[in-house]
């Protein structure tokens, strides 16, 4: 049961407290908003762009900045995506959001650390102009957030390879594996 309002858990953490809907969301919300502050994403009248797709993680993007919009003066802007797949950004666009969250880093982090590439790493929450507010999310948490707030997305098969598959067991076994990754590239930069 939910602590809190004694109802029906639809999630669960490490920790083994459990939340309903209604607190699921508020958690969630409130958790990109610490995202934000904590990385210093963005400013006051900042106008952000992202780009949207048909991908969970990017519907969940679109929700959350609609979100954070209500609670601050900046501005959103849908932008289009041109035919080699890279958004077109305008120049009144002064931050473009992208959806990477714990496994897109996590991931990616583990294979250019194998490659031995690490300088060549970009996944900071913030670069330049690019912010990830869904940075410290995992995929099951954005996933539940997008079905809790009946987003429309689609969903697609996740092309695994082995690496990929040995870092979601990992998961499975050690939980917060991840998030210990990406905390440990963060002090690394």
């Amino acid at each position: 049961m939910c602590k809190i309002c004694e109802t029906k858990p639809v999630y669960e953490f490490t920790n083994k407290r459990r939340v309903c809907k209604n607190c699921f969301i508020r958690w969630f919300q409130k958790k990109v908003l610490y995202t934000i502050k904590k990385f210093s994403m963005i400013k006051r009248a900042d106008v952000i762009g992202y780009v949207s797709g048909e991908c969970f993680r990017d519907e969940v993007l679109e929700d959350v900045l609609k979100y954070y919009d209500n609670k601050a003066p900046i501005e959103i802007i849908k932008l289009k995506r041109s035919h080699s797949n890279i958004p077109i950004i305008p120049k009144s666009v002064d931050k473009l959001a992208i959806s990477n969250n714990l496994d897109v880093v996590g991931e990616k982090v583990i294979i250019t650390l194998l490659d031995n590439k690490i300088s060549n790493l970009k996944l900071k929450p913030v670069e330049d102009k690019i912010i990830r507010p869904l940075y410290l999310f995992l995929d099951k948490e954005l996933l539940l957030y997008a079905k809790l707030k009946k987003l429309k997305f689609k969903v697609f098969k996740k092309n695994k390879n082995k690496l990929s598959s040995f870092i979601d067991d990992l998961e499975k076994k050690h939980p917060e594996i991840k998030r210990a990754i990406v905390n440990s590239y963060l002090k690394l930069v």
